[in-house]
């Protein structure tokens, strides 16, 4: 053979080879967001509409409780001491757990009592000291819808699952960002704006890649910064963070109290950055306890953002916990009081927190739409809405094209035949190690079951 002509004839099987591998290697793309989507495509509809709905928190409780909040503020406000004790008044016997002041005037205090085994919020006029009602913790609707969101109502199992959905969103993402990535197309269209003229199947296909390439870092953006609640990736992250010493830092410590080697997780609802903090122990000479007269007096005159809680000691060595969840990153605050003295043993601000703690909680407020009030709802609820249609239109385009006898799901090409993407894989497997598990349990039911069963064969085109 002509020398010239060979070489022409090994330059063009090259690049039949080179297309054959880009076009194996785009159906196993394909093929992983396909069953990713299919899969975890439920679990994402619910924690988008029960996230859309959670945005509105504040909102939504100051409309359905508004009778519990709302009070006319008048010249003269009974003491904090005054108003727990009309409260313990109402339950004889019960156990205050903690106490809540209000952030203005206009609003309740809050009084938390344990009794009979349940818990309970009491809501008191701060001006007359009448109750204005009062609720039983499990019955507060948005914690129910933020206990769906987080592990849907069913415990450790739920939160593992809601981690695993939200760790393999990112495989969808990453897998959606390459399909999407135009190749041959010069024009906008189909890209960033879907195709009205192409046909109904070009239709369906850009109704869901094009609206999903403008939520892609939204939706990026939500599962990382609610990943650190989860219970596994959310608890390894917090540990590695504290161990690695961009958790807290030892000059939060105000005393020199020693510690009781509880973390503050453990006795109080408190910013994530002060979780693992360890709670120091009352000095319980005089074992005189100080007044919450004087723990609010504290409270004021260090500068505690007014929406703090107060949780009462459950032990002669426990201390007063201060916690503040307010709107802004910034505000937030844990603080440990002496139960006798009164004194502040620990003092733990955002301008304390290292650079991790101060981008978790900043995140977490952003998460949750209150960083940057109604903007921050509704760009977040934008996203939100986003999810939801995509994942309406992922099903409905696969519905569309879905075979009578078969899920429809792209040829597979043998993912170890594909190393990139196999490292890929693993890299995320790593970073989230549920996807890492699930993965394993996906290769190990593909070699055994579909590859083994011919009916599982053609069923998943294997």
């Amino acid at each position: 053979m002509d020398p010239i002509k060979k070489e022409m004839s090994n330059q063009a099987s090259k690049e039949k080879t080179k297309k054959q591998k880009r076009a194996l290697f785009y159906k196993t793309v394909w093929r992983w967001h396909f069953y990713a989507g299919i899969i975890i495509a439920p679990f994402l509809l619910i924690l988008a509409v029960t996230g859309s709905v959670y945005l509105f928190k504040p909102q939504i409780e100051n409309m359905i409780y508004a009778d519990y909040y709302d009070v006319t503020p008048h010249d003269e406000r009974l003491a904090d001491s005054e108003i727990i004790d009309q409260a313990k008044e109402m339950h004889p016997g019960a156990v205050v757990t903690s106490f809540r002041p209000g952030e203005d005037d206009t609003r309740s205090s809050e009084v938390g009592l344990s009794s009979d085994g349940e818990s309970l919020t009491v809501f008191v006029n701060p001006y007359t000291g009448d109750s204005l009602g009062e609720l039983n913790d499990e019955d507060r609707i948005m914690d129910k819808i933020e206990e769906f969101h987080g592990e849907l109502m069913v415990g450790t199992l739920g939160d593992r699952i809601v981690e695993l959905a939200a760790s393999w969103g990112m495989v969808l993402i990453v897998t959606g960002i390459f399909l999407w990535l135009p190749r041959k197309r010069k024009s906008l269209s189909g890209v960033v704006y879907p195709r009205f003229h192409k046909g109904k199947m070009t239709l369906r296909r850009d109704l869901h890649a094009v609206p999903a390439f403008w939520i892609a870092a939204g939706m990026f953006f939500l599962i990382m910064t609610g990943l650190p609640w989860s219970g596994f990736w959310g608890t390894n992250f917090q540990t590695i963070a504290t161990n690695a010493g961009v958790g807290y830092p030892p000059s939060v410590w105000v005393g020199d109290a020693p510690s009781s080697g509880v973390q503050t997780k453990e006795i109080a609802e408190v910013p994530w950055a002060a979780e693992t903090l360890d709670v120091p122990k009352s000095n319980l000479q005089g074992l005189v306890p100080a007044s919450i007269d004087d723990i609010t007096s504290t409270a004021k005159r260090e500068g505690v953002h007014p929406s703090y809680t107060v949780i009462f000691p459950n032990d002669e060595a426990g201390v007063y916990t201060l916690s503040a969840f307010p709107p802004k990153a910034r505000d937030e605050i844990t603080m440990h009081l002496d139960q006798y003295s009164g004194a502040v043993l620990a003092d733990y601000r955002y301008d304390n927190y290292e650079p991790i703690g101060k981008l978790v909680a900043l995140g977490i407020t952003l998460h949750k739409g209150t960083e940057f009030g109604i903007v921050n709802q509704l760009v977040s609820l934008a996203i939100c809405l986003g999810i939801i249609f995509i994942v309406l239109s992922g099903f409905y385009l696969w519905w569309k094209r879905k075979p009578e006898n078969g899920m429809g799901a792209p040829k597979s090409g043998g993912l170890f035949n594909m190393k990139l993407f196999f490292i890929i894989l693993i890299g995320l497997g790593i970073l989230f190690p549920l996807v890492g598990l699930s993965i394993i349990c996906i290769l190990i039911i593909d070699l055994l079951l579909i590859k083994r069963i011919p009916a599982l064969r053609r069923f998943f085109n294997a």
